[in-house]
């Protein structure tokens, strides 16, 4: 078994900025080294992933921090060809997602407490506040990071795909979700097509991040920095394009939130009003 070089995988997730570990346990730990790696992968080979995988990917999504273990989300995979394909063309879901051999839907889900409360003949006030929205979706995500941490262990690929939101109350009908309920984003995942050759993209330095008992706000020589490593890696896949431009673009106007401005609407649809 090879050796794991973190500092090398912070060479090139930093590049220039990038720090440097000494203390062997965390230079060479093969779990820092899997969480380096990361890349979002695009393109699969046809080779289907097996229940079996599955199944112990969920459970390393239910293994993860739960906020009072109240479990507030849940997961619909989706492997049907069809339903795949129209959650590209009527929901507006990315291409790729056509092409997956499994997407992982994670869902804030408050449908499920709001039953058994009604079980017990009580109201579900609290779950049309804007807190537990916030608590569903943030459990949503710390689930599916674990899942696909565990996915990338076992050897296989993954992309999240925000695009599902594009048209919420399309896909929510489409896997027929329950009042109380929201699809946060999808997870599609598959083998990793050998041919790709989409590597490590570099990060901002953790300088502009990482604050020490007060926020630090961005410097300018950060993100001069960063527009220079991430050019270099853009080149080296065929890609232009800056990302202050991008980032620029985001918040500019609401042209930047790509059709989902009317997030809070969708929510009150589904019967999270998050008042």
């Amino acid at each position: 078994m090879s050796i794991v070089n973190v500092n090398a995988l912070l060479g090139q997730r930093y590049g220039a900025s990038a720090p440097v570990l000494v203390d062997p346990a965390l230079s060479s730990s093969e779990t820092l080294g899997l969480l380096l790696r990361h890349r979002s992968v695009r393109a699969f080979t046809r080779d289907e992933v097996s229940d079996e995988h599955v199944t112990a990917i969920i459970a390393a999504a239910q293994s993860a921090a739960s906020s009072s273990n109240n479990q507030s989300w849940s997961v619909v995979e989706v492997r049907d060809r069809d339903r795949l394909r129209r959650l590209v063309t009527e929901a507006g879901g990315s291409d790729l997602i056509a092409e997956a051999p499994v997407v992982l839907l994670f869902i804030a889900d408050w449908s499920r407490a709001s039953d058994i409360a009604r079980w017990h003949d009580e109201p579900a006030g609290a779950a049309a506040y804007l807190e537990s929205t916030l608590v569903g979706f943030v459990d949503a995500g710390i689930a599916a990071q674990s899942a696909v941490v565990a996915a990338e262990a076992l050897g296989l690929g993954t992309v999240y795909l925000g695009s599902l939101r594009n048209h919420p109350e399309v896909t929510a009908a489409e896997i027929g979700l329950p009042q109380g309920a929201a699809v946060a984003f999808g997870v599609a995942i598959g083998w990793p097509d050998p041919t790709d050759t989409a590597g490590i993209k570099p990060r901002l330095a953790q300088s502009a991040v990482r604050s020490r008992e007060t926020y630090r706000p961005i410097a300018r020589e950060d993100v001069e920095a960063y527009e220079g490593e991430l050019a270099a890696y853009n080149a080296s896949q065929g890609r232009g394009g800056s990302w202050t431009r991008q980032v620029v673009a985001r918040v500019r106007d609401v042209r930047g939130l790509n059709g989902r401005e009317n997030a809070r609407a969708a929510l009150e649809q589904r019967g999270l009003p998050s008042q």
